[in-house]
């Protein structure tokens, strides 16, 4: 028989699973052999040095953290789970190690990142705020460790440049944690009805239409739909100008979405809703974040909704869920710092554990703290990270 041609039958996937090497820096030595040889010299000895290491003696390499941290915040896997696929691989470790060798990392290498990042957010005019639940075991304060801590984020809008996620652990819910989280900005602050959220020097608040149709929505009678139609007539204005510039949204808001405006609030102040119910609260709601709800009509940079810093903040409630909780407040922070980058460098298009990889090999070479402008290189957005972390 003589073959007369081929044919691709079928194709399958075929998985190849990771392999765990000991890689080996080893440092050699060198002398002058003609400096040894004459007894009045000293002898000339020098030695190469092996780059620097993310975590000074310890095992773990930068693709291992960055594999470490990847499997946490972009999977939800937690630490405890991660020991087993560890072992499998043929590293033998616990999960004390993990967390530390991730505080560590974040605390060293990640941190600095995290701070130019807050810079930068906070220069912008225009951010997304919200905040979700959390829980610290060993808490400073003195509080049981089955008090609610909470988590932060803070988001900048796409029509100000290449989009900043951060998130802040805290103990508390207070405006003080607002005060931190923003300290430097002036501007505008989209966020929802909650008290914190008012009276900063600098900083003006623009309310939720989100959160305001959801009142409404509760509000199951005649009205309440009313109410629900008012916000939905703004929404179908706002999903076709999405993608306009910044003065063409506020040139048709003011020439479409006003109106609608001015005649719910009207149509509020005209209908009687008292006592307690559900259509009273609405009412109630909308009126006293009147200033807030109507401040999307005269900035275009402004969203209708905080519905930007919610999404955001999804990651952490899902990462919730599975981590349930930290021990310490380093953990907590540490997370926070992970998680930052983690959401800022998928929303810039990069791969993050490429990244990872990227940061913890070359930052503990350079000096970063002495030249701080070296960081500009490495952020999500920079040429440097787009052409060679990018998916």
């Amino acid at each position: 028989m003589t073959e007369v041609g081929t044919t691709i039958a079928r194709e399958e996937a075929k998985f190849i699973p990771a392999t765990m090497k000991r890689v080996q820096h080893i440092e050699h030595a060198y002398e002058c052999t003609v400096c040894k040889k004459d007894t009045t010299q000293k002898a000339q000895i020098k030695r190469g040095k092996a780059p620097q290491t993310a975590i000074q003696r310890s095992i773990a390499g930068p693709t291992v953290l960055a594999k470490l941290i990847y499997d946490k915040f972009i999977q939800y896997l937690p630490l405890y789970r991660q020991v087993k696929e560890w072992e499998r691989y043929g590293l033998l470790t616990n999960d004390k190690n993990l967390s530390n060798w991730v505080i560590r990392a974040a605390e060293d290498w990640l941190q600095p990142i995290y701070d130019l990042m807050k810079q930068v957010l906070t220069a912008k005019s225009v951010l997304h705020v919200d905040e979700t639940y959390a829980q610290i075991i060993n808490r400073s304060d003195g509080k049981s460790g089955q008090s609610n801590a909470y988590n932060w984020v803070c988001r900048s809008v796409p029509s100000q440049g290449p989009i900043i996620v951060l998130f802040k652990s805290a103990l508390s819910r207070s405006r003080a944690v607002l005060e931190d989280l923003i300290a430097g900005f002036k501007g505008t602050v989209i966020c929802d009805g909650y008290s914190a959220y008012g009276h900063l020097p600098d900083v003006q608040f623009a309310n939720c239409w989100a959160h305001t149709r959801r009142y409404w929505l509760k509000a199951d009678s005649k009205n309440g739909r009313i109410g629900v139609d008012y916000c939905d007539r703004l929404y179908q204005i706002e999903r076709k100008i999405k993608h306009l510039s910044p003065e063409e949204r506020q040139q048709i808001r003011q020439e479409k979405s006003k109106p609608i405006v001015d005649e719910f609030f009207a149509w509020i102040d005209r209908s009687p809703f008292f006592g307690k119910n559900a259509l009273a609260k609405a009412a109630e709601y909308t009126l006293s974040r009147a200033e807030g709800l109507k401040a999307f009509l005269d900035d275009g940079h402004l969203e209708i909704d905080n519905n930007l810093a919610e999404n955001a903040i999804r990651p952490n409630v899902i990462g919730r869920k599975n981590w349930l909780f930290s021990v310490s407040e380093a953990g907590a922070k540490a997370n926070a710092i992970c998680l930052s980058l983690a959401e800022t460098v998928k929303a810039n298009g990069i791969d993050f554990y490429q990244y990872l990889v990227k940061l913890l090999t070359e930052l503990p070479t350079l000096p970063i703290h002495q030249q701080s402008d070296l960081l500009h290189n490495y952020m999500p957005w920079s040429e440097n990270i787009q052409a060679t972390c990018a998916k």
